[in-house]
């Protein structure tokens, strides 16, 4: 793996992008929700980079910076990449003052976000080693997040940017079932005009290209009440 990203965002939605975001880039992640919990975990767990949301509950994304980078040397040296709804230059400003390594106006594209860590880990010399295949393989399929293809049964499939989106987060995690909104939010950024029922389109389309019979599939399985789940094993 690359690196261990400590994610502090209350806003349980956005932090599980990062995270599938993360996890696709090779990363582990934790997640947090408010800024005690942050401190905690840096203490406990020394990750390589800090993803840090300005507006947490209990201790805000500033009071957190500050521990870090003063009163508690075990967080010193740790990079913080800072996340805020604010466009103020005098918070931009006061959060680099603190330490901060760099940081990212919402809204922002998950994309963005990623190429901003690979940077900040680059100029830290925290990361480990890259990974020499970036591919995720299940269910016959080879999904490739940095070429953004993917393949079935060895034969390329052409997807919309929607639904790479929906199989690279349930490669990452076959046999786990994944409701249609948790798969609309792997797709912001890339379908934002989307409803969860158009999540249920996506994957009839992605049954077309990679199942032998769309009407009986074997990877892409209806869990009913629930969502959907990628199938683990080859059909």
């Amino acid at each position: 793996m690359c690196a261990h990203v400590l994610v502090a965002e209350d806003d349980e939605m956005q932090a599980e992008l990062i995270r599938r975001s993360l996890l696709a880039e090779g990363h582990t992640a934790t997640v947090v929700h408010d800024g005690a919990a942050a401190l905690d975990a840096a203490r406990r767990l020394r990750p390589d980079l800090v993803v840090l949301d300005l507006m947490l509950p209990v201790v805000d994304g500033f009071g957190v910076c500050r521990v870090l980078r003063g009163s508690d040397p075990d967080g010193d040296g740790i990079p913080v990449l800072m996340l805020t709804a604010r466009s103020e230059e005098d918070d931009v400003l006061l959060g680099l003052e603190l330490g901060a390594d760099d940081y990212m106006t919402k809204p922002y594209s998950p994309r963005e976000l990623m190429a901003r860590i690979r940077t900040v880990l680059r100029r830290s010399g925290r990361s480990a080693s890259v990974r020499e295949d970036p591919v995720i393989r299940a269910a016959g399929l080879a999904v490739d997040p940095d070429r953004h293809e993917v393949r079935c049964d060895g034969e390329p499939v052409e997807c919309t940017p929607a639904e790479f989106q929906i199989l690279l987060a349930m490669a990452g995690e076959p046999e786990r079932v994944f409701t249609r909104r948790q798969l609309l939010q792997a797709t912001r950024g890339f379908d934002r005009s989307s409803t969860e029922r158009a999540v249920d389109v996506h994957i009839m389309n992605l049954r077309k290209k990679i199942e032998a019979d769309p009407r009986r599939p074997a990877r892409l399985l209806t869990v009913f009440g629930v969502g959907y789940k990628l199938s683990g094993g080859r059909p």
